[in-house]
């Protein structure tokens, strides 16, 4: 290589650089939603993930290093308490100086509320085009970027990580969130009025990529137009995304299915395929007896095609539930636990839903 080239190449590695240090440092709650954020981050920088791909959302221990990616954040994107009780706690005490962004409560985001028995039926999805203005969150559009002023405060960056991590874990310790409440209690259940897994429908990503945009523009404006094109650019592939997807899904729209948890019904309504039931709650603690017995007379009555179970979970329940029955089985993740982190996460996610789906029925 000539000494030219390689003076380019110093030059351009250096540019690189300084661009992915100036680049605003953000957080992110779970890796779907990493994804869109990387997306929209190409280019620019990228996200740290705090939940990784393989762990369960709902119940999940803070590590170190994630707990110091919070800490020094400028800007947190996270689904919301409904989701990760555990982690409302360790955003107060770490995040204090970040702008902080709850998917749940942004404006555009369409809510859909818990399901609360064992069995699905079709018309339960009659709810599925709420008005807007009824689960949007008006109070919230957009306030955290008209905030950013007000937590410009500068970051304490002397404290010790790991005593972070263990206190904002511990103030949240598990038993604190009522899941001693849920134990063999299919109704006694705490959490919010509305279903958290909404990143499943395409709907509600396709809004938060140009929210995304707005966000990390108010922050770093000078890479605004980079973070407006990669939104445009991901709404129009999340628009070719459900036009796939609903093609995988035609073939087999006569066959009937049972999820391991109640996740997936931003799913079904987006492709208009619903569930017949799940074993478990949406925030997949463990069944009672009689819910189980359920799920598993409407699989015998029915003639159920299908049982999904999913790998954060007691694959032993879905064997219980399958015993003397003739569905298949296949294993569906909502999270993304075997797909690499990144920009393309997300269409990778929801491309391998619909085929384990397609192939089980």
């Amino acid at each position: 290589m000539s000494r030219k080239l390689l003076a380019v190449s110093a030059t351009a590695s250096l540019i690189g650089s300084v661009a992915m240090a100036e680049a605003p440092r953000v957080a992110v709650d779970i890796a779907p939603v990493h994804s869109l954020v990387a997306r929209v981050m190409e280019g620019v920088g990228a996200p740290a993930l705090i939940v990784p791909p393989g762990a369960s959302p709902h119940e999940y221990s803070l590590r170190p290093s994630e707990a110091q990616a919070l800490q020094d954040a400028d800007l947190v994107f996270w689904m919301g308490e409904d989701l990760t009780p555990w982690m409302a706690g360790a955003v107060a005490t770490l995040a204090k100086g970040a702008q902080i962004t709850t998917l749940l409560e942004s404006e555009g985001t369409t809510l859909l509320e818990f399901r609360e028995g064992a069995l699905f039926e079709a018309h339960d999805h009659g709810h599925d085009a709420h008005d807007e203005d009824e689960h949007s969150h008006d109070d919230h559009a957009h306030k955290d970027e008209h905030d950013h002023e007000e937590h410009a405060s500068e970051k304490d960056h002397d404290h010790d990580h790991d005593e972070h991590a263990h206190d904002a874990t511990k103030e949240h310790d598990h038993d604190d969130h009522a899941h001693d409440d849920h134990a063999q209690d299919d109704h006694g259940h705490a959490h919010g009025a509305h279903d958290p897994h909404a990143w499943l429908s395409l709907d509600n990503a396709d809004s938060w990529l140009n929210l995304i945009a707005a966000q990390l523009s108010a922050t770093d404006p000078d890479n605004a137009g980079v973070y407006f094109a990669n939104a445009a650019t991901a709404r129009e592939e999340m628009a070719a995304l459900k036009t796939e997807v609903s093609g995988l899904l035609d073939p087999v729209r006569g066959g009937s299915f049972i999820v391991f948890h109640d996740a997936y019904q931003y799913f079904e309504t987006t492709f208009a395929f619903s569930a017949s039931g799940a074993i478990s709650l949406s925030d997949a603690t463990d069944p009672s007896p009689a819910r189980v017995a359920e799920i598993q007379g409407r699989i015998r009555a029915e003639g159920i095609d299908c049982v999904l179970a999913e790998p954060q979970f007691n694959a032993g329940l879905v064997e219980t539930v399958l015993d003397g029955t003739e569905a298949n089985t296949g294993v569906i993740d909502p999270l993304g636990a075997t797909l690499e982190p990144g920009s393309n996460l997300y269409p990778q996610l929801i491309r391998k839903m619909a085929k384990t789906l397609a192939a089980c029925l």
